[in-house]
């Protein structure tokens, strides 16, 4: 799986550090850093949650 996040979309609601916290991460104003773009299968349930659960939908996975 390959995780792809567009900062330029966040809306800096920090739904997909609580779901994936080891993929995902906030700068100081809020707004996704990605620190994983190739998450093990165990994170995949969160980062796919993460993806479902955008309010910007600006997190994407790809097979």
């Amino acid at each position: 799986m390959k995780i792809s996040a567009e900062p330029d979309r966040c809306v800096a609601s920090g739904q997909c550090v609580m779901l994936a916290p080891t993929v995902f991460d906030q700068d100081d104003d809020g707004i996704v850093v990605l620190l994983n773009d190739t998450p093990a299968a165990s994170e995949q349930h969160g980062v796919l949650e993460s993806v479902r659960v955008c309010p910007a939908a600006a997190l994407r996975a790809e097979s």
